[in-house]
């Protein structure tokens, strides 16, 4: 499979930053990984010549052709089996799951081989390959189309889970998806997709499996990541309003978990609101209770709270608004932590 050579005049010259949003964010750092490495290509159901659903790889099929960017047949186990054999060949496939719900005839690959393989063949086997994953609600979509089925992934041993939040971190957290040699699942919140921040191009990123404070605070601290970061950051800002500061960190990786950021910010708050679109049982919101439990139970002054999705299939788009957690939800948990 032979690079062609990329179409310059596709693309009009870039500038040193730029507004963009979430979902060209997802595309530019797609496209920068495929020109760095002719090793990486791009598969799913409708890739190619559509773009994507939500035209993520629009414009990639057209400059890096066909052998590069493949349109798939609608099966998620082939996308995900081809996949892993490509990777054993030295490949660095990325995978689209069209939506989140779609990814469970998958299941089975990903956890039985995609997540075991390198571990079986005592190392003898790496699986550079990057499974994206379009999750959450908030769309107004029919069933099978708003789930949040990331703890599945993170309670599987050999799974690297990540999930950006924000246009700066999807244009740099997409490549070093790619670059990981063991196999990563990226959630992206594809409610954010057309949301817009200004990107630098040249600004050094974070590094992938990291934390990151993005809002200074000493009353109590929130944690979340994904759909969940907008919500939040906008719930602490109406408690500023209201002489309450909160402290939001964006957890960005699911697995490996980098909680210190959160255990830093609870030693010195005291409490903990946890914040995330999925259910609460058995999830990632009931693991960093446990952890900062652990870790900082005698600086809690109050118990840590979650403001999660119930524990129910996702409902029909027109009571999706009740289903997930709001400002309301978020302020409500902080006045009961700080109350307590």
């Amino acid at each position: 499979m032979a690079a062609p050579v990329m179409n310059k005049s596709a693309e009009s010259p870039r500038t040193s930053s730029q507004t963009v949003t979430l979902g060209k964010s997802l595309n530019l750092g797609l496209r920068a990984a495929m020109e760095a490495d002719p090793k990486v290509i791009v598969m799913g159901e409708d890739v190619g010549k559509l773009g994507g659903v939500f035209r993520i790889t629009d414009g990639l099929q057209k400059d890096f052709g066909e052998q590069r960017v493949l349109d798939t047949p609608l099966a998620e186990s082939g996308i995900i089996g081809t996949a892993v054999g490509l990777a054993i060949r030295g490949f660095r496939p990325v995978c689209e799951i069209q939506f989140d719900g779609f990814i469970f005839p998958a299941f089975d690959q990903i956890v039985s081989q995609v997540a075991k393989l390198r571990f079986r063949s005592q190392g003898k086997i790496n699986l550079p390959m990057v499974i994206r994953v379009p999750f959450g609600g908030g769309i107004g979509a029919v069933e099978h189309h708003s789930e949040s089925p990331e703890s599945y992934f993170a309670h599987t041993a050999g799974l690297k889970v990540v999930s950006c939040s924000n246009p700066v971190d999807a244009y740099w957290m997409i490549q070093q998806a790619i670059r990981c040699d063991d196999p990563v699942l990226f959630f992206e919140p594809k409610r954010r997709y057309y949301e817009k921040a200004e990107l630098d191009f040249d600004a050094k990123p974070e590094p992938l499996f990291a934390s990151r404070v993005l809002r200074k605070g000493t009353h109590a601290t929130i944690a979340t990541y994904g759909p969940m970061v907008k919500t939040c950051l906008e719930s602490a800002a109406a408690a500023a309003e209201e002489g309450k500061e909160l402290e939001v960190i964006d957890l960005r990786a699911l697995s490996p978990m980098d909680l210190t950021p959160v255990y830093d910010s609870v030693r010195r708050t005291g409490h903990l609101v946890v914040v995330s679109e999925a259910p609460g049982e058995a999830s990632l919101s009931s693991e960093i209770a446990a952890r900062v439990q652990q870790e900082c139970f005698y600086s809690l002054e109050a118990p840590i709270l979650r403001v999660t999705g119930f524990d129910a299939p996702y409902p029909p788009s027109k009571l999706e608004e009740e289903f997930l957690p709001d400002l309301d939800r978020v302020l409500d948990a902080v006045d009961r932590s700080l109350g307590w």
